[in-house]
């Protein structure tokens, strides 16, 4: 049976598109899942320095394209997780040495070898955007509580909404439930008055993202780390069980100590 591809894109840059891709193929792979995360970001590449496989880089999807490897030369395998490996974008080209059709081609090949194929789609609308979206069976679009990128995202639903006949699913990233409790920040809800799409999950805001993306070592292979079980619980929802939204509280003062001190 083929795989399925998921376009995972945001509109606005910076909203973290591409560590949501990298945690959520960590996290489908950790439950035996055969993924490939592809970087769509042709020029502009950074999938492989936050999955820590930058040293590895030989051959990327242009080179796959023009024929200067096979497609299995340019996967690289993720040592830490036995079913997960990325196709890389070129650092040195520009998004259009890629077109949809091109990207459909290798993401028809990709689908024979994997049960599911993450695309990292660049920021925007433009030509990058198209390829990322060409090949999607589904899409995921993520968002910080922030009215410009909220705005963005909705002109990505508006596009998809007139072009394709995929209805997309929401990430919420950097959700920060003490200052949505202060009124300084939009909550889910409405969040989702604004968008009207189904909500996937939603991740809190924490500076351990930060540290492991700086490390190359998705946050997703940490199963003790708290913002870890809310990728994990997205893959889940992804491979189609109920499971249930985290719930968030602020923390008092003795919780916060505790995590500090890593007790």
């Amino acid at each position: 049976m083929a795989g399925v591809v998921i376009t995972i894109t945001s509109g606005k840059g910076g909203v973290g598109k591409t560590t949501t891709t990298a945690n959520l193929g960590t996290a489908l792979a950790m439950t035996g899942q055969r993924v490939v995360v592809v970087d769509g970001d042709i020029g502009l590449r950074n999938l492989d320095i936050i999955m820590g496989l930058e040293s590895r880089v030989v051959y990327n999807m242009v080179d796959v394209l023009e024929e200067r490897c096979t497609l299995e030369q340019a996967l690289i395998r993720d040592k830490r997780v036995k079913e997960l490996y990325l196709l890389p974008a070129s650092q040195t080209r520009d998004k259009s040495a890629v077109s949809p059709d091109q990207m459909l081609s290798i993401s028809q090949d990709l689908r024979q070898v994997a049960d599911y194929v993450l695309i990292d789609s660049p920021a925007g609308i433009e030509l990058g955007f198209q390829n990322a979206m060409a090949p999607a069976d589904e899409v995921i679009i993520v968002t910080t509580p922030e009215i410009s990128a909220l705005r963005d995202a909705d002109k990505v639903i508006y596009i998809m909404e007139r072009d394709m006949s995929i209805a997309p699913r929401l990430v919420v990233n950097r959700y920060n439930p003490r200052l949505v409790r202060q009124g300084n920040m939009l909550s889910r809800h409405d969040i989702l008055d604004i968008l009207s799409i189904d909500l996937l999950g939603i991740v809190p805001e924490d500076d351990n993202v930060i540290v492991s993306t700086n490390r190359g070592r998705p946050i997703a292979l940490e199963r003790g780390a708290y913002v870890s079980t809310a990728y994990h619980n997205i893959a889940q929802r992804i491979l189609g069980y109920n499971v249930p939204l985290m719930t968030f509280q602020e923390l008092g003062w003795w919780e916060r100590l505790r995590r500090w001190l890593g007790l």
